[in-house]
């Protein structure tokens, strides 16, 4: 499992472009039969993704974690981008469908991951942080996810958001976890952007037709860089960061939060004007 370290804001203002890259990017998480994992210093969240093609794979502790199994001391929230696949929870089958996100709470044992069909394999993408209270393993569809409409055709930015656990959702210790979807022709996210001073941030990018490209902004409102990304690629932002982008077509994004506040309205807005 590789690990990421955080950077301060003034060594950020100083990166190359392959420093960022190395820093912030997840690039290979998903890949036909495996499960990979990231452990990052952000609020000790771990990013990664299981895709079950010809096996049913299972999630193993971590020599990171010193740990019996991955859960003993951790929640996780895993969100299936692909075709139909399953996960079982100790002695429990959840059966999940593009777009239905499955909490697990700390404590369960054994969790494995399965595809109805592996010409068209499940493709689960999990966001995993430290939890101190067991709450109860809970299947939500987009449907039940309290979607709210922001922005507007105006600004390219009129889209979807699904909130999945969050305070007024699926109950949690501290992981917030959702998924944006954009009308046909808006392009941007997160804009106005903000910050969040009291938790991290993690943007997975998805859907995103073949050659192209997403650009996703970051850094202190006054000194910002970007990233190019691919479809299925993931990025850190830390709590000092922006965290806003586009890109050149259509697509997805799954966020989850870490930290302090689980109120999803706990934001720091940053006036358009004083981008630099």
């Amino acid at each position: 499992m590789k690990i990421i370290h955080q950077v301060h804001p003034e060594d950020f203002n100083r990166y190359t472009t392959q420093q960022i890259r190395e820093k912030f990017l997840l690039e290979d998480l998903v890949i036909p039969d495996q499960i990979e994992c990231v452990y990052t210093h952000y609020d000790r969240m771990i990013i990664g993704a299981a895709v079950p093609v010809n096996t049913r794979l299972e999630l193993g502790t971590y020599e990171q974690l010193k740990s019996e199994f991955f859960l003993s001391r951790r929640e996780i929230g895993i969100l299936n981008i692909g075709g139909n696949g399953s996960i079982n929870v100790d002695n429990a089958k959840f059966d999940l469908e593009k777009q239905d996100c499955l909490y697990i709470g700390k404590g369960k044992q054994k969790v494995t991951f399965s595809s109805a069909n592996k010409s068209q394999p499940a493709k689960f993408i999990f966001f995993s942080c430290p939890a101190h209270q067991e709450f109860p393993t809970r299947l939500m569809k987009p449907s039940e996810a309290l979607p709210a409409e922001l922005g507007s055709i105006d600004n390219n930015n009129h889209r979807t958001i699904n909130k999945y656990i969050h305070i007024d959702g699926i109950k949690s210790c501290q992981l917030v976890m959702g998924v944006t979807n954009f009308k046909p022709g808006s392009v941007w996210n997160t804009m106005p952007p903000h910050l969040h001073d009291r938790r991290m941030e993690s943007y997975f990018y998805f859907d995103l037709p073949e050659g192209q490209r997403v650009i996703h902004f970051m850094g202190e409102p006054h000194e910002t860089r970007h990233i190019f990304l691919n479809n299925e690629q993931a990025i850190l932002s830390p709590s000092w960061s922006i965290h806003s982008g586009m890109a050149t077509a259509n697509y997805s994004f799954i966020w989850a939060m870490a930290g302090e506040n689980m109120v999803f309205t706990d934001m720091d807005p940053v006036p358009l004007q004083s981008l630099q």
